[in-house]
């Protein structure tokens, strides 16, 4: 079956990212080969291979081997700022969710360079991931470090922070959780802000953040940097 099959469950209208192909190198191969099955969760899927089985409930302590703090980030690429933060913080678990296959594998090769373990991976569509496969209040903090931006005004509808959101980054948070943004697009910023002044969910000061300190300059960000843009931050906070 077609990934553009529609799943009645899990169909959405619009989605936040594009499914991009690419082959493995040969390292990211190896990688694969070696770690993908210790590391790359196994999802249940209804159709498409980033859909999530509604009856399927990930549980936190099998899937790590321990009971510890859980991190999650959204869109983790490559793995830069995931493993550096995993390797930072060795008694608190991780989780990235990338549909981007290559990232996934890339982020295997960095962990297996940093010797890093607490990391589980997961190719799946972040929204289905929140609003079903995640328990209940199981989020110490939410991380979603510089989303695609759709800067293009007719695609600003797809873009991941918008107001019909919050309501997934509530239920996976627990009360005290944070959830952690970065953009380097104004405009996207501003959206962002928006966004969490309205919600009466979280606490939010209304103003930007400084800069996380657990988050490393990427090859990305400092792209970013480097072409004059203003890095946003901002965090609120589950009530």
């Amino acid at each position: 079956m077609s990934e553009e099959t529609v799943d009645p469950l899990y169909h959405r209208e619009i989605v936040s990212f594009i499914r991009r192909g690419g082959r493995l190198t040969e390292r990211q191969q190896d990688a694969w080969d070696d770690l993908a099955e210790a590391y790359v969760l196994e999802i249940p899927r209804a159709v498409s291979s980033t859909s999530v089985d509604t009856a399927h409930r990930l549980d936190p302590v099998a899937a790590f081997g321990r009971e510890a703090p859980l991190v999650m980030e959204i869109g983790s690429g490559r793995g830069e700022a995931l493993v550096h933060a995993a390797a930072q913080n060795p008694g608190t678990d991780f989780l990235g969710l990338e549909v981007y296959v290559p990232g996934v594998a890339q982020t295997l090769v960095t962990m297996r360079h940093e010797g890093v373990t607490n990391v589980r991976l997961a190719v799946v569509d972040a929204a289905q991931a929140l609003a079903t496969m995640l328990p209940e209040a199981s989020l110490q903090e939410l991380r979603v470090w510089f989303p695609d931006p759709w800067h293009k005004k007719r695609h600003h509808k797809r873009r991941l922070v918008t107001d019909e959101f919050v309501p997934l980054a509530a239920r996976v948070l627990r009360p005290g959780g944070a959830w952690r943004l970065a953009t380097d697009w104004e405009d996207y910023a501003e959206q962002m802000r928006e966004v969490l002044s309205r919600t009466e969910v979280f606490d939010f000061s209304g103003d930007w953040s400084e800069r996380f300190g657990g988050r490393p300059v990427t090859k990305f960000e400092a792209k970013g940097i480097a072409k004059g843009r203003t890095i946003r931050d901002l965090v609120a906070v589950r009530r």
